[in-house]
């Protein structure tokens, strides 16, 4: 073998050398990125559910307040309605009476109207602690898209 020819063995020695470094070295920067992306997919990911999290914690603060002043509602208008029927019962009782019907039938007229009375206010109350009414919706809308965001990203 010629000194040229160890020569060009040498020198394409080197180049499949320093084609293998530079390709390993290309190669763990490829999966350092990779890494680095993985990673602040991560994290985006954690924030966008402490994002969400703390949204739902508002939301069910928000309505528990609302349900409490629903309770409050009922509350009151039972308290309401006990005053009124103790002292317009009595007083409705007798004007009736007065009018010419016999005492039982005017009762049971003021007791009738009261019944209703309490019925509209029950009936309100309970509407307003539907569970439905309580559910944190804004939440969930925003888990649905971001979950859809997600799988589009992916």
């Amino acid at each position: 073998m010629s000194d040229t020819d160890n020569h060009t063995n040498r020198s394409t020695h080197g180049a499949h050398a320093d084609h293998d470094a530079r390709t390993d070295h290309g190669m763990r920067g490829q999966i350092r990125d990779t890494g680095g992306l993985l990673s602040d997919a991560l994290q985006q990911v954690v924030a966008l559910v402490r994002g969400e999290l703390n949204l739902l914690r508002a939301e069910m603060d928000e309505n528990v307040r609302k349900a409490v002043a629903a309770i409050g509602m009922i509350i009151a208008g039972v308290v309401i309605m006990l005053v009124a029927l103790n002292v317009l019962a009595a007083a409705l009782v007798e004007a009736i009476t007065e009018l010419g019907l016999e005492a039982g039938w005017a009762a049971l007229l003021v007791g009738v109207v009261f019944a209703i009375i309490a019925a509209i206010l029950a009936a309100k109350g309970t509407n307003n602690l539907k569970v439905t009414s309580l559910a944190p919706t804004r939440t969930t809308k925003n888990v649905e898209r971001d979950g859809e965001a997600v799988k589009k990203a992916l």
